[in-house]
């Protein structure tokens, strides 16, 4: 059963809870079946890697691993707050996500 997630992919989100608390950065997959996001730059873990085929090197390599997406927060790109994110009705009747900040509502891509 899919979940829905607040952030889509290309997001720039602020991360809320845990050791890179603070830290912005933008959103390069998106699982919700889990739940879960990969951010650019934040959650890095080590990861040891054999080497496949001849020559290939293996050792220890640093990657981004999955945080739960209740972690995040949205950043809006025109007032550069973090904020939930509202639904509304453009002028030609789609629906778009917008900013909740007061006297913001700048809509999401």
């Amino acid at each position: 059963m899919k979940k829905k997630v607040h952030v889509k992919t290309g997001d720039t989100v602020l991360v809320i809870k845990g050791k890179d608390r603070g830290k912005t950065g933008k959103v390069l997959e998106v699982s919700p079946e889990e739940g879960k996001v990969i951010v650019e730059g934040i959650n890095i873990v080590t990861k040891h890697v054999k080497p496949r085929r001849m020559g290939e090197p293996g050792g220890l390599i640093k990657a981004e691993a999955a945080l739960y997406a209740d972690k995040v927060q949205l950043v809006c790109p025109k007032c550069g707050k973090p904020t939930r994110v509202g639904h509304a009705f453009d002028s030609e009747g789609k629906k778009v996500r917008v900013c909740k900040k007061s006297g913001c509502a700048a809509q999401f891509e």
